[in-house]
């Protein structure tokens, strides 16, 4: 048994033993649970993908006379911002777009530019074009703003993302015969191919599936900077059904995040353009997961192909909300570049980058082991299975009109 401050004391004097996701594997295929566990105190994870429920807030400091924002409009290079706060605050989502993008009206729609393009241009030191609009105050008397922002001129430029780094998902195919747009990606008519979203064996939530030290609290890899689990993700859903080694097959557990967007490098947060879906939010997270016992390394080495995912159909089943999945598959089958689905040989592709996964461990690991960064302990844990804490879907009811 280790304690993390046993560990941070380790950390410090730079004796700390910190090896990635991918390294615990072999060592415990190598030497077994218990000489890794007494050998082993940190592992590092990390995940790159899209991740829609993402984005910022910002304070943008008070103007000459003052303005009151709540209430009116504010848009960053024309795209709208949230501003129901106070005088000068506004949230901005990554999925945001400009009131005057066509949208899907011309089939499939490009959505090129939207919150997420603004937050990676705010992160590369970009001016940012800002308009707003106000009902004008005795104390607020300024009715309009027309400036360009700069992230470095910024009072507060927070990252809240309300819901990333899911603990595993679906694997997106197509049944029908018409192509079809989503946020899984283009599929191809009649299982055409497959697509994934997921670092597998380097995932965080996958390699601590039971949430044994990643819980409130606990500090991260964050876009490049330093970031913290701020809460439960929305949609955080624990008590799917699981593998008897305790990951589960489908999607879970999720995490709210939070990190000073200052720290942050456009490297690691890039806006991306889903053709006939929206934009999104490509995010890095590493988080650390502290080696307290044998339990806990028995986790960290899962392999690929000990992590399953469901085959769903994004034609009808899943725009439906049809129970039910095709089958389901290793992630070592997928990242293999094909998988069987009704008989038939389905090519795959993953929308979350592995090789980008892996630098962010090594990148997590090299902090750690410099001495830059010592871990947290968490102040509460995520819901558990055991919490009863399930996610739960709009019940309709009829209404008069």
């Amino acid at each position: 048994m280790k304690t993390i401050k046993e560990i941070n004391e380790k950390i410090k004097q730079g004796k700390a033993v910190v090896v990635t996701a991918e390294e615990i594997i072999d060592l415990v295929d190598k030497k077994g649970l218990k000489k890794a566990a007494q050998e082993v105190d940190v592992v590092t994870t990390g995940t790159f993908g899209p991740m829609c429920s993402s984005g910022a807030y910002f304070n943008i400091g008070h103007a000459k006379p003052r303005i009151k924002l709540g209430g009116g409009t504010c848009k960053l290079n024309d795209v709208p911002a949230y501003c129901g706060f106070a005088a000068v605050d506004i949230y901005l989502g990554a999925t945001a777009i400009p009131d005057d993008d066509p949208r899907n009206k011309v089939f499939p729609g490009e959505f090129k530019y939207g919150g997420a393009h603004v937050i990676q241009e705010l992160a590369e030191g970009k001016d940012m074009r800002l308009e707003a609009t106000a009902y004008g105050t005795d104390c607020y008397p300024r009715k309009k703003l027309e400036t360009l922002i700069n992230l470095k001129d910024l009072n507060e430029a927070v990252l809240y993302n309300i819901r990333n780094c899911y603990q595993n998902y679906n694997v997106a195919v197509n049944l029908s015969d018409k192509i079809i747009y989503t946020y899984m990606g283009e599929l191809k008519p009649k299982l055409g191919n497959a697509n994934y979203c997921s670092a597998g064996q380097l995932s965080p939530l996958l390699k601590d599936p039971y949430y044994k030290t990643i819980g409130i609290g606990t500090k991260i890899f964050l876009g490049g900077g330093i970031g913290y689990v701020a809460w439960q993700g929305t949609q955080h859903n624990p008590s799917v059904k699981r593998k008897d080694n305790g990951i589960p097959q489908a999607p879970a557990g999720t995490l709210a995040v939070i990190g000073d967007l200052k720290q942050m490098k456009p490297a690691w947060l890039l806006g991306t353009s889903m053709l006939g879906y929206g934009a999104t939010l490509v995010v890095g997270i590493g988080v650390p997961i502290p080696i307290l016992n044998e339990e806990i390394v028995k986790y960290t080495a899962a392999k690929d192909e000990e992590i399953y995912a469901q085959v769903v159909d994004y034609s009808q089943a899943y725009p439906q909300m049809i129970a039910g999945s095709l089958g389901e598959v290793n992630y070592a089958q997928l990242k293999s570049g094909k998988i069987r689905v009704q008989d038939k040989e389905v090519p795959t592709g993953n929308l979350s980058s592995y090789s980008k996964a892996h630098e962010i461990a090594e990148e997590l690991k090299s902090w750690i082991k410099k001495g830059d960064f010592v871990l947290t302990e968490a102040v509460a844990p995520l819901p558990g299975a055991e919490s009863g804490y399930t996610f739960k879907s709009l019940k309709e009811r009829p209404i008069s009109i």
